[in-house]
């Protein structure tokens, strides 16, 4: 055990015996999502650096508070990439807090998302024991998956030190298409493409100053790419302008994410795909993952006529992002409540992992 997981482990140990409550933290670039957690700072950035990465095997490993620009990088340098796009929201992000949040880009509903990813995790428990889960290949589990229940976890089960991820290499070739359309005629075609053998990676619809746009990204062989484009037909855009567009999206920069009314809040609404056009009040939505993921502006006020319309379509409702970071906080629950089965389990692992209820107290589930 080296020096700075040997003090993260002596933190904890003290922190459950005197019963002091922390908040775990890498870059802090996440700190709006979820409940406000409580308890003294415990700052993972020490832990940093690939240990481990085999291009030729398509598994890299690394500690938590490694920079997640740092590993795209490197991931990069080889031809290779996390599929699954995680959003970084700032320089600062961490693989340790991609993880924790849980939380995929635009080709997710295409390629998977983070959990799907994750090999392996050591992480530090409620007792400051270090736990090693997992490992890095596919077929190495035998019993619970561990180390993919801390994907979303929001560190509510420990500390993660170190985590081990399936890569995937850079699609050959890569095409952008855009059609102009409303969001009924979007979410039918978005259906119809799916329902073909065509190389779908990422979709985006929005309207913006009143025209509404959709998007395709396409990804794959260059003679699939190429014979997509033909058939699907729309206005093919330029592969780097498209790059930093669809990079925009992935960080929520797009100017649709700018403009609101100032009281609005940002609602997440994960609906199944074939959702018709949900009836809600103001502006319209921006659509990803070929209908799957539907993004709202709206006040916190408006959870309840928000969630039920998500409910009624097959899906959940979250409240992603304050207008402001500092007001409202607690006002309204951010994420939508649990069937009691489901939330027994939550809390059942949360207690197992996490026995007194020092981490993140609080930021995923209410206090019992």
């Amino acid at each position: 055990m080296d020096n700075a997981l040997h003090q993260i482990v002596e933190r904890i140990r003290a922190a459950t015996a005197d019963a002091t409550p922390l908040r775990i933290r890498g870059g802090g670039t996440k700190d709006f999502y979820g409940e406000t957690p409580q308890g003294e700072l415990l700052d993972t950035r020490a832990l940093a650096g690939i240990t481990s990465y085999e291009p030729s095997e398509l598994v890299v490993t690394a500690r938590a508070g490694t920079p997640l620009a740092e590993l795209e990088a490197a991931l990069a340098e080889k031809g290779q990439c996390l599929p699954f796009e995680p959003p970084c929201f700032g320089s600062n992000g961490t693989v340790g807090g991609m993880v924790a949040a849980g939380l995929s880009g635009p080709a997710r509903a295409s390629v998977g998302a983070v959990r799907d990813y994750v090999l392996g995790a050591t992480i530090v428990n409620g007792r400051g024991e270090v736990l090693t889960f997992g490992g890095q290949v596919m077929k190495n589990v035998a019993g619970y998956d561990v180390s993919r229940v801390l994907a979303g976890s929001l560190g509510t089960l420990g500390v993660i030190a170190e985590v081990s991820l399936k890569v995937l290499p850079v699609a050959p070739a890569e095409a952008t298409l855009e059609f102009a359309c409303n969001q009924t005629d979007a979410l039918r075609l978005l259906n119809e493409w799916g329902g073909r053998p065509l190389p779908l990676n990422a979709s985006c619809w929005f309207e913006y100053e009143g025209q509404g746009t959709l998007y395709l990204r396409l990804r794959g062989a260059v003679a699939a790419v190429e014979a997509a484009c033909t058939h699907l037909g729309g206005e093919r855009k330029d592969n780097a302008r498209a790059a930093a567009d669809w990079q925009s999206l992935r960080d929520q920069q797009l100017p649709w994410f700018a403009t609101n009314e100032g009281t609005d809040a940002l609602w997440r609404l994960s609906v199944p795909q074939t959702a018709p056009v949900l009836s809600l009040d103001g502006a319209a939505p921006l659509i990803e993952w070929h209908g799957g993921q539907r993004w709202y502006k709206a006040p916190p006020e408006q959870a309840a006529p928000i969630r039920e319309i998500a409910r009624a379509a097959g899906g959940h409702a979250t409240l992603f992002r304050l207008p402001d970071l500092g007001t409202q906080q607690g006002s309204v629950p951010r994420f939508d409540v649990l069937s009691s089965p489901v939330e027994r389990i939550h809390r059942a692992l949360m207690r197992e992992f996490d026995p007194h209820g020092i981490f993140n107290r609080g930021r995923l589930l209410a206090p019992t």
